[in-house]
């Protein structure tokens, strides 16, 4: 259980920060712009959420998110440890990426298929749930590049989380632009190859 009662510490003044496991590394650590950037992917949705009040099916989803989210940045700031042991931690599961790729099965089956690349925007939940979408793809990457820097050290399956998660964004972003999703929508908004070339 978290307890906080202060909330300056003065601990990181010196340009370190505490890892889940009780190590220091510098603020500017891959590992720590990986789960600083799951926070800021969560700062996003939770925008997202602000939007969704019509759509309580959304919402509920979005917030769902929010709070593994927080499982993913847990997992991230404490490294996997050589003894460890199932259960020792708190680590993304497979259960819960299966969790991502349901919904997505769950709203993408009402879709058309896609003919062109999709423009972020349309209604504004959709152009939060684009920019989300985005924050997520950058935690995904620099996750990777954590796990590539320390193999044995990074669990799997939060990458394989995120990369889901954006996925689920895409579709819920294309659902809601839809007019009878009730966000008030007109569809997607596709790319033109070279529309404004000759302009």
């Amino acid at each position: 259980m978290v307890h906080l009662t202060k909330i300056y510490t003065r601990s990181g003044d010196r340009g370190t920060t505490g890892l889940g496991n009780g190590s220091r590394v510098a603020k500017t650590h891959i590992r720590v712009e990986a789960y600083g950037t799951v926070d800021e992917a969560n700062a996003a949705i939770g925008m997202a959420v602000c939007e969704a009040e019509s759509i309580p099916e959304i919402a509920e989803v979005l917030r769902n998110v929010q709070n593994a989210l927080f499982d993913v940045g847990a997992d991230l700031c404490t490294p996997v440890g050589e003894t460890e042991q199932d259960g020792d931690k708190l680590r993304v599961t497979e259960a819960q990426t299966k969790g991502l790729e349901t919904l997505i099965d769950r709203f993408n089956e009402d879709l058309e298929p896609l003919t062109s690349f999709v423009l972020p925007g349309g209604t504004r939940l959709a152009a939060a749930l684009h920019v989300a979408r985005t924050i997520v793809r950058r935690s995904e990457r620099l996750t990777v590049g954590l796990a590539e820097s320390e193999p044995d050290n990074v669990n799997g399956e939060a990458v394989r989380y995120l990369n889901r998660l954006s996925d689920l964004l895409f579709v819920l972003a294309r659902w809601v632009n839809r007019s009878e999703a009730g966000g008030g929508g007109s569809g997607d908004v596709l790319w033109v190859p070279g529309k404004d070339r000759d302009a």
